[in-house]
């Protein structure tokens, strides 16, 4: 895959890449530092969460599901310094009629509220529409969750309906509101917003294991 970078212009300069055996330090480091803060919007995290083995099997599992065309995995960095800030992930690619998939994406506390991850969407749907060719992407957040509705919304996103013990947060099945945008809601410029030098490819890891639920809101 491909990195995505913002355009020289941008307000908020970020680039996107697939996460690689060395961001385990700051991975592990962000997250651990933000338990707190994302754990209300998370599937109850597992006891080794945050081990090294765990880190291998989620990129086992994200090198088998991009394989396969069923998930896009990135994490976000800042342009200025290339700190971890982040990630985002296109799952759930379904073909055929459908031409969709699931956004999902968790930011560090730190950096949550400056505008990165709205200037990570705003590269990842020029991506889902254009390098993927899908008609539509899809979303979910808790009713609660304002900051989040207002990222979608702001992305073009627009709420579609609302569905009850749609997934299970924080070990609780609850009801969340559901988003969408497509392919004619935002005009899709890949020009610009790809890096035409950069081309990461997934590790390829031996052994693929199940991993955790996959990264959400």
């Amino acid at each position: 895959m491909r990195t995505l970078r913002s355009a020289p212009q941008a307000g908020v300069p970020v680039f996107l890449r697939p996460p690689l055996a060395q961001d385990y330090v700051p991975w592990a480091a962000l997250r651990a530092e933000s338990r707190d803060f994302l754990q209300p919007w998370e599937p109850l995290w597992a006891r080794d969460e945050l081990t090294r083995g765990a880190f291998r099997r989620r990129l086992r599992r994200y090198a088998r599901e991009q394989r396969e065309d069923r998930a896009y995995p990135f994490f976000v960095f800042r342009e200025s310094d290339g700190e971890l800030l982040g990630g985002a992930t296109l799952s759930n690619v379904r073909r055929g009629v459908a031409m969709a998939c699931t956004l999902g994406y968790w930011m560090g506390a730190p950096h949550a509220g400056k505008g990165y991850m709205s200037a990570a969407v705003s590269l990842l749907l020029p991506f889902a529409f254009g390098e993927l060719r899908l008609n539509r992407v899809e979303a979910a957040c808790l009713p609660t969750n304002s900051a989040s509705r207002r990222l979608l919304e702001k992305a073009g996103f627009q709420r579609e309906g609302y569905a009850r013990r749609y997934l299970r947060i924080a070990g609780e099945w609850r009801d969340h509101v559901l988003y969408a945008c497509v392919a004619g809601d935002v005009e899709a410029r890949v020009t610009g917003c790809l890096s035409p030098v950069t081309n990461h490819a997934l590790p390829s890891v031996p052994g693929d294991e199940p991993g955790p639920p996959g990264d959400l809101l």
